[in-house]
C-alpha cells in the first residue's frame, strides 16, 4: 500500500463513531502535510499499524501490557518508515506474541485512533496516529513475551472492559468484534 492508497482508503473509510471521523481528516491532513509522518522522528506526531487480533471463535482478543504504558492494549507499532501499514501491524503482532501465523481478515482498516504517548526521558510527549486491522489467530499457538511486553493473554472480549478500564478506545474495537458479520 502506497501514501497515495493509504489516502484513498483513509478517505473511504467511515464509521458510527463520530471520534473516528474526527481522526480520519487528522490522520488526511498528517499525511498530506508531513512526508516524514511515517517516521518516529516527527516529534509532533506519526504514523503506528496495530493488529486487532481475534481468535477463531471470534470470542477472544490477544492483549498484551505494555512495558512502557503499563497498560493492556492492541500490539502494534512504529511504522519506521513503512508506508505499508497493514504490513507494520503484521510484523509488530508476530514480534510482540511470538505467533508464528496471524491471518489478515480483510484489507480494510478496522479502526482509527489518535492517542498521547507521555514524555520520557528520550522523548518529548507526541501522538500515535494509529491505523488498527484485523487479524484473526490460533488460541492454541504459544505466546512468547518480548522485552516490550509485561504479558500477553488471551482475554474473552466479554473481560475487557475491567482489563483495560473501559479505555473507550479498545473498548470501540472490542464493540466492533461483537458486532463484525458472520464470515468476516
Amino acid at each position: 500500500m502506497s501514501r497515495q492508497q493509504l489516502i484513498s482508503q483513509l478517505q473511504e473509510y467511515t464509521s458510527p463513531h463520530s471520534e473516528e471521523m474526527e481522526f480520519r481528516l487528522q490522520f488526511l491532513d498528517l499525511i498530506t502535510t508531513f512526508e516524514e509522518c511515517f517516521e518516529r522522528s516527527l516529534l509532533s506526531g506519526h504514523i503506528t499499524g496495530s493488529a486487532w487480533i481475534l481468535d477463531e471463535s471470534r470470542e477472544y482478543a490477544l492483549l498484551t501490557h505494555h512495558m512502557k504504558l503499563d497498560k493492556w492494549l492492541q500490539l502494534g507499532g512504529h511504522a519506521d518508515g513503512d508506508t505499508q501499514i497493514e504490513r507494520v501491524a503484521q510484523r509488530e503482532a508476530l514480534e510482540e506474541s511470538g505467533l508464528k501465523s496471524i491471518a489478515l481478515s480483510n484489507h480494510t482498516i478496522f479502526d482509527l485512533d489518535i492517542h498521547t504517548i507521555p514524555e520520557r526521558k528520550d522523548e518529548p510527549e507526541h501522538f500515535h496516529f494509529d491505523i488498527r486491522f484485523l487479524f484473526q489467530a490460533t488460541k492454541s499457538e504459544p505466546l512468547h513475551i518480548n522485552h516490550e511486553s509485561k504479558a500477553l493473554k488471551w482475554v474473552k472480549l466479554s473481560a475487557i472492559s475491567a482489563l483495560v478500564d473501559n479505555d473507550i478506545s479498545i473498548m470501540r474495537m472490542v464493540n466492533k468484534s461483537i458486532q463484525l458479520p458472520n464470515g468476516q
